[in-house]
């Protein structure tokens, strides 16, 4: 089968897949508001979409800049999740049983880990949906879980934590997209993994957890674990062979002295970025009285 036959069997579910997706987070959200629960979860899932969305549009008419646009879309993503992990997912979790929630913790890593890991292997694999799509869903499913169990288990907790933790939707978008435009393929497979962390966050948050300390503090060591990986995967690699390297050879034709002194530069916009996403959180945390 010829490259472009096979885009085509490729691309035909996974787009009538993303429009499942979409349509089945619309039901469910309709129903969440309808039985007036998960009114955040619902609109934390929908600024999922939006993020996830908006940077793919944007990342299929990246053109020159886009390395610039890689390293502050992951410094700010990266370092806004840092912190929430940090400031509201950490303290809650030991409050319950500190010993159980640094099992929890340790756990949360070592499955970020895994999943990313076996995430790339099954890159390698033929599907009948787009790879990129599928890796991303994946991810996605992953993450909502745990959007919906955190606040099926606390239903109190501000907007702020939720809004932060999805905050890397919008670069991962942005950066999947330019890939998938790179190699001649269409973006409209994001569809599938921009709804999927609003459907898993919905319908989970749906579920009635009954409080338990033990079990909370695991659930939220392990969220708290999981989502410091992703924040930690997300710090904006200006090395040598990573993603940013490739979208500065590819924006700049591969020219090695202006390559290495850009990488450079680009290394102070990594630090930067990260400061002011952890910031932001710390500014919004303020204004709303959290902290």
């Amino acid at each position: 089968m010829s490259n472009t036959s096979l885009v085509r069997a490729v691309r035909r579910p996974t787009i009538a897949l993303g429009v499942v997706a979409v349509l089945l987070l619309c039901g469910l959200s309709v129903a969440a508001l309808a039985v007036g629960r998960g009114g955040k979860v619902v609109g934390i899932g929908w600024v999922a979409f939006v993020a996830m969305t908006g940077g793919a549009l944007l990342g299929m008419r990246a053109h020159n800049g886009s390395a610039r646009g890689l390293v502050w879309g992951y410094g700010l993503a990266s370092g806004a999740m840092v912190t929430s992990a940090a400031v509201f997912l950490v303290p809650q979790a030991v409050g319950y049983q500190p010993k159980l929630a640094g099992f929890g913790l340790a756990a949360g890593v070592v499955a970020g880990f895994a999943a990313h890991t076996v995430g790339h292997r099954l890159s390698h694999r033929e599907f009948p949906i787009d790879r990129t799509a599928a890796q991303l869903t994946a991810h996605a499913l992953a993450a909502g879980v745990i959007i919906g169990a955190v606040y099926a288990t606390m239903p109190e907790l501000g907007i702020v934590l939720g809004l932060a933790i999805v905050s890397h939707k919008g670069p991962a978008g942005y950066a999947a997209a330019r890939r998938l435009r790179l190699d001649g393929r269409p973006v409209t497979p994001m569809l599938l993994p921009a709804a999927a962390v609003g459907i898993a966050a919905v319908a989970v948050s749906l579920l009635r957890v009954p409080p338990n300390p033990a079990v909370d503090a695991v659930v939220f060591g392990f969220a708290a674990g999981v989502f410091l990986h992703i924040a930690m995967d997300f710090l904006p690699d200006c090395e040598v062979g990573g993603e940013i390297h490739d979208a500065v050879t590819h924006d700049h034709d591969g020219h090695d002295g202006h390559d290495h002194a850009l990488l450079d530069t680009l290394r102070t916009h990594a630090v930067v970025s990260t400061v002011i996403g952890g910031a932001c959180v710390l500014a919004a945390s303020v204004a709303l009285g959290v902290v």
